[in-house]
């Protein structure tokens, strides 16, 4: 069972150039897709292609903006979208799929942004999707994946020091978000499989940072702690074009 993850960065723009024939070659299981930026229809004419998979999106109030999506060749027990929760429910950032022995969670965390203008309502962001989690997790273990936009530790991104406390994705408010996840139960499989392995999901569109791998890893598969005995592989696919992100995946036994 393959698990991928991928924010496409604009689902119509990169049908335009191989991701349609990169995901026929990987073809997990359950595919989650993040920064759609597609009304749920414009997802499923988009992927038409993909035509092994059921197909379920999330869309923004704002048009072309942010949007997530969940493609699985099995059908699932369920799907909901969103926390329930209407100051958080408005921007498409959430679908969890129901499955015999688990959650499938995507999620498209809010960028504190440039200016750190969001960085407030991200630390609320935080909070409410944990508690979200739990609650889902109390049922039944959880599989979340997505652009949750933190590295996490040092070894998550090329310019630590330069980048601390001034940029977003490395602000202390950010990893104290991270840390309590990873604090009530969420373990991250890639440092779980890979250790102190240097490799990035995401890379600026400035300045060649991709092809010098002047990178950030700030998308992540965290899962309950019950389901890590089952995780066999973690990895980042970073050899896949097409966004400013790369497709990250789990392994499943």
């Amino acid at each position: 069972m393959q698990i991928v993850s991928f924010n496409v960065n604009g689902v119509r723009a990169i049908t335009g150039k191989t991701f349609l024939e990169d995901m026929k070659v990987l073809s997990p299981d359950i595919l989650c897709l993040q920064e759609t930026k597609a009304t749920v229809e414009q997802v499923k004419i988009a992927i038409d292609d993909l035509n092994a998979y059921h197909v379920y999106a999330n869309e923004a109030d704002k048009k072309g903006y942010s949007g997530t999506a969940i493609l699985s060749k099995s059908e699932p027990i369920s799907v909901s979208y969103d926390m329930g929760i209407a100051e958080h429910d408005t921007e498409g950032r959430v679908i969890a799929a129901e499955f015999e022995d688990y959650y499938v969670v995507t999620v498209y965390t809010p960028n504190s942004g440039n200016d750190l203008r969001r960085l407030d309502y991200r630390q609320t962001w935080d909070a409410a999707f944990l508690n979200y989690l739990k609650g889902l997790e109390a049922k039944k273990p959880v599989l979340v994946c997505g652009d949750l936009n933190v590295a996490h530790k040092e070894i998550d991104l090329a310019r630590p020091k330069p980048n601390y406390n001034k940029s977003a994705g490395f602000m202390q408010e950010e990893i104290d978000g991270l840390d309590n996840y990873t604090s009530n139960g969420f373990v991250d499989t890639f440092r779980l499989k890979n250790a102190d392995e240097v490799k990035y999901s995401w890379w600026s569109y400035r300045g060649g940072a991709r092809d010098r791998n002047v990178g950030w890893r700030i998308d992540y598969f965290l899962a309950s702690e019950s389901l890590t005995s089952k995780i066999s592989k973690s990895e980042i696919h970073n050899d896949i074009l097409g966004s400013d992100h790369c497709p990250i995946s789990v392994t499943l036994k």
